[in-house]
């Protein structure tokens, strides 16, 4: 369809096609910890409602207020979730929303918008292990291999992420430095994502 080939353009450039590479990998992991959330809050649907919206633009439709309000309902939900777990996963199913609106601007907070799901869902993983780390380190393990070279190209239009005293903002910075150290990998290497990113250059 024509919003496929749309670009959207800032300090670099961004096609609807890469967007959707984004937000399919931003609800990924949104779907991976929604339980978390719906288990903590029965009957409160904006999470969900937020994933919904994040895999209709996924599928072709057009980007519209729908991202934007279920993404602000979810960030909602995350405030007032009864436990640090329960947060971060409403927050991560806003963040999939949200993915369809990633600005194309070259500073590091945007880089949340890519990864920051993926990080909150280690860090939950290592929570509900009773805060085992080598859980985290295996989670990130797969969200380096569900990377795809589109989506390793996108995040390498952007600074490396600032990192931040939290654990999520830790893990998040570990999981950007792989993906790009991956794309930067001679040809001959093996990817630490799992994706065929060979030979690609990543200037941060």
């Amino acid at each position: 369809m024509a919003q496929s080939k749309h670009t959207v353009s800032g300090d670099f450039d961004l096609t609807m096609h890469e967007l959707r590479v984004v937000a399919l990998y931003v609800v990924w992991h949104a779907e991976d910890v929604l339980p978390v959330f719906e288990q903590a809050v029965p009957g409160d649907p904006r999470p969900r409602a937020a994933v919904d919206a994040a895999w209709a633009f996924i599928n072709g439709a057009r980007r519209t207020t729908l991202q934007r309000v279920t993404s602000l309902d979810a960030h909602r939900a995350a405030r007032s979730a009864p436990s640090e777990a329960a947060r971060l996963a409403a927050r991560s199913a806003g963040d999939a929303a949200s993915a369809a609106y990633l600005h194309p601007i070259a500073q590091a907070g945007q880089v949340g918008h890519i990864l920051r799901a993926s990080a909150s869902a280690a860090h939950i993983g290592e929570l509900t292990a009773g805060g085992d780390p080598a859980i985290a380190d295996a989670l990130l393990e797969r969200s380096r291999r569900r990377a795809t070279p589109v989506l390793i190209d996108v995040l390498c239009r952007y600074p490396l992420s600032t990192g931040g005293s939290s654990r999520v903002a830790r893990l998040m910075s570990t999981l950007d430095h792989s993906l790009r150290q991956a794309a930067e990998r001679p040809r001959g290497h093996t990817a630490a994502s799992g994706a065929d990113v060979r030979g690609r250059e990543c200037t941060s």
